[in-house]
């Protein structure tokens, strides 16, 4: 849990930095469905308002690599051209990653 969210938070903010953004530029963020506990704690640590939050882990359950792309499925009707996206996830090894990109095309 710890590692997780300092991790994905970590790893969320730097890639803010890098690209000059701040909370407000970011419209979602998709963060791996492992636990509620952590996407919430991912989110509180970026302070990234709940609303601005993908989560699905109530209707699939921690579904590993699938997690970020069932995400844009399920989300794809509320996604708008030009939506600012982070996507930060973890995985075994103590692995984790995130990438920064815009939604390209409205639904």
């Amino acid at each position: 849990f710890k590692n997780a969210v300092f991790n994905m938070a970590d790893v969320t903010e730097r890639i803010l930095k890098r690209n000059n953004l701040t909370n407000d530029d970011v419209k979602w963020l998709a963060a791996h469905q492992a636990n509620k506990r952590i996407i919430d704690a991912t989110a509180n640590r970026i302070n990234l308002e709940e609303k601005k939050v993908l989560m699905n882990i109530q209707k699939y359950g921690n579904t590993t690599s699938a997690t970020l792309p069932l995400l844009l499925y399920d989300y794809e009707s509320q996604l708008k051209k030009g939506d600012t996206i982070i996507f930060a996830a973890f995985g075994g090894g103590f692995t984790w990653g995130s990438i920064y990109f815009k939604w390209a095309y409205n639904s």
